[in-house]
């Protein structure tokens, strides 16, 4: 498999690439018309921020598997494209951790005791004291936006020097955030209580512009402002009349909407330090994110396990030993719902029984609509993009979590509906690794979903299966296993056959034609 690496990386990322049999090119500073044309020869990808990768440019990726960014952020992969093409985006989030704290750490220090432009100062001769003097951070409040890792660990820098330490994120509880020694917080209290502002989250179209005029005007007069996370959350032009009113004392950018941001008047400004997106730029970041990404990428394409993956959370349960036999037996439900069914399809209901499954509901899920589209589409269907396949269709999916079932305590269920019927399949693992079909509507029976199956619904009477089992014994089919349900004697019964060969579709017009059997099918799992 070849593997492109697109941006500037540590060598280490390419031998270690190399070591495990991959062939490399790597080729920094590639232009985007370049990529498009030389991207469908690869099978990996890897970058760091200077390559953008558009759908224009996914579109030409007919062999691509894997994205993988030396770095936290993926804002310049366009991921919703990737997903829906099966192709995983991975990244190395924890790589630069402590280097980008480290950085805003220093652009805090820097902002709040002038040290740049007292350092250019001096370097011009002058002896300007009292221009520069500071502000203390003892006792003074520091606001994080964001408690992912690196706003943890810059809360730990901030309160060594004794800061005030309140912060806001969407997902951290608030038992969490106390063991921190960090409040948790609403946005607006955190505009009004902050002395210094950080941030550090995602730039998504809820945190484009999060700080903004209306925003801003809720601060503090002095606020000072951080942004080491990406350009964009800080509304630049907002910032600038924030610094030109004095409402904003300074703020300390390491990024920009537009990198580089060229001849900017907030770089020019008196009041703001700025640095060319150094963030994660220390030779131990560097290495550790080169190192970690090529392992990543390695793992990935060799099947050994995924980690990172931004929009594949699926394919890393997938590939739990313990869940492994489950997975394969929804995808299995999936196929015979597919094959099985009349009609349109508008809506599927999956239920799961059991904790095991219940909390993998969304891998089970991914899985079934990777079975029951893989026989649908054309287009190649796998489980990162099986879930966005059935967005786009606007199918209804249904999901249930059941604590217990009498007879079985981990059961998968199927249920359907098209403009001709409902159906139900349900299925189970014995032991570690036997996977069967447990009932088909009303029926059931135990079934091995591998290989061709026969099924038909016959009246239950003597001679039934005599006659279908002749004639697949002279087209010379042999039958390797049998399972039967039925309602009650002498009324309708479900039987599926295991066979060891396709069966011809004039043999199944053949068998439709026995007096009694009916809704012949002939199925491939």
């Amino acid at each position: 498999m070849k593997i492109l690496i697109s941006d500037l990386l540590e060598q280490i990322c390419t031998d270690i690439l190399k070591s495990e049999g991959f062939e490399v090119d790597a080729r920094p500073n590639v232009s985007s018309d370049q990529l498009k044309d030389i991207i469908e020869g690869y099978d990996g990808l890897v970058i760091r921020s200077g390559t953008k990768v558009t759908a224009d440019v996914l579109s030409r990726a007919k062999n691509l598997k894997v994205i993988g960014r030396a770095g936290a952020g993926v804002d310049n992969v366009d991921v919703d494209a990737a997903t829906r093409r099966g192709i995983i985006v991975m990244n190395t989030p924890g790589g630069n951790t402590i280097s980008t704290a480290e950085h805003t750490m220093s652009l805090i220090l820097s902002l709040s005791r002038n040290i740049p432009q007292a350092t250019e100062s001096l370097r011009q001769g002058k002896w300007d004291r009292k221009k520069y003097t500071g502000t203390e951070l003892l006792e003074k409040t520091i606001g994080i936006v964001g408690l992912g890792k690196i706003g943890r660990e810059v809360a730990v820098r901030c309160q060594a020097f004794g800061m005030v330490t309140i912060g806001y994120d969407p997902v951290m509880s608030r038992e969490v955030a106390a063991k921190l020694n960090i409040e948790l917080v609403s946005l607006d209290e955190l505009f009004r209580r902050s002395d210094f502002i950080t941030v550090h989250t995602p730039l998504t179209d809820e945190t484009r512009g999060l700080l903004n005029d209306r925003t801003i005007a809720q601060c503090k007069d002095g606020v000072r402002i951080i942004n080491c996370a990406r350009g964009g959350i800080v509304d630049e032009d907002a910032l600038l009349r924030g610094l030109e009113s004095g409402k904003v004392a300074g703020a300390a950018l390491d990024v920009f909407v537009k990198e580089p941001p060229g001849d900017h008047p907030l770089v020019r400004h008196p009041r703001v330090i700025a640095t060319p997106h150094l963030g994660a730029s220390t030779e131990e970041a560097q290495e550790k994110v080169a190192k970690q990404i090529a392992h990543q990428i390695a793992d990935a394409l060799k099947e050994r396990g995924i980690a990172g993956a931004v929009n594949a959370e699926a394919l890393q349960l997938a590939l739990k030993k313990e869940l492994r036999p489950f997975v394969h037996l929804a995808e299995k439900l999936g196929s015979l719902q597919a094959q099985m069914m009349s009609g349109q399809l508008r809506r599927i209901s999956v239920a799961c029984t059991g904790t095991f499954l219940t909390s993998s509901m969304e891998l089970i899920t991914a899985a079934i609509l990777k079975g029951i589209f893989s026989h649908l589409m054309t287009e190649p269907v796998n489980l990162v993009n099986a879930p966005a396949i059935a967005r786009e269709l606007g199918l209804i999916i249904d999901e249930e979590r059941e604590s217990d079932n009498e007879a079985y305590a981990h059961l998968i269920t199927l249920k359907y509906e098209t403009t001709n019927e409902s159906r139900r399949f349900a299925g189970t693992v014995f032991g570690n690794s036997h996977a069967r079909i447990v009932r088909i509507d009303d029926y059931h029976f135990e079934v091995n979903p591998e290989g061709h199956l026969l099924i038909y619904t016959n009246i239950d009477r003597p001679g039934m299966l005599a006659s279908v089992g002749t004639m697949l014994a002279a087209e010379n089919i042999n039958i390797a296993g049998l399972s039967l349900g039925r309602d009650k004697p002498g009324q309708k019964a479900l039987t599926i056959i295991n066979v060891d060969s396709p069966i011809p579709s004039e043999l199944l017009k053949q068998l439709e034609q026995i007096d009694g059997v009916f809704e012949v099918k002939a199925v491939r799992l």
